[in-house]
């Protein structure tokens, strides 16, 4: 069983509190913006497990550097793909859908929107994700993460977390 801690659009702002509610996490997924390769080695540094990520639209050359526009990967069985522009089931970005459907993927990670949203898309059999906004820029009013489990194909366990209201 695989633990993953989900968060995105921190803009460069990483809540302490972020640590403490990924503790028991194997691994931590962050749906782009960043902000900035401080941020970034911080949440490595303090979170001790491996930071799987993409590249928001405000991310410069430094978080280009390590993540890809969209990452594909597997977890304990299941196909993966994170992208920060992706939409959502009814409404995905260009290409997104297609994309799902040739990697057969059974669950699709953005971000972006800063709106909190997991839905199941019957058609493509695959779930979707978008944590939220963990940082203070932007247009939500509560701070958000996720924290599921991945287990032998099965996605379960799945918890909104909120961190607090934007100030």
């Amino acid at each position: 069983m695989t633990r993953i801690g989900l968060l995105s659009d921190t803009h460069g702002f990483l809540d302490p509190q972020v640590f403490r509610h990924f503790k028991e996490c194997h691994e931590i997924w962050h749906a782009g913006d960043f902000g900035n390769a401080v941020l970034l080695e911080d949440l490595k540094t303090q979170a001790g497990v491996p930071v799987r990520g993409v590249y928001g639209n405000i991310d410069g050359q430094d978080i280009r550097s390590i993540y890809p526009e969209d990452n594909v990967f597997e977890c304990e069985g299941i196909t993966v793909l994170m992208k920060h522009i992706g939409g959502y089931p009814g409404r995905y970005a260009p290409g997104v859908k297609n994309r799902i459907q040739a990697l057969g993927a059974r669950l699709f990670i953005a971000g972006h929107s800063h709106i909190l949203k997991i839905q199941y898309d019957q058609q493509l059999k695959c779930l979707h994700i978008n944590p939220g906004a963990a940082g203070k820029q932007g247009w939500h009013k509560m701070r958000t993460l996720v924290r599921f489990s991945i287990n032998q194909q099965t996605i379960q366990d799945c918890e909104v977390i909120e961190l607090g209201k934007k100030t």
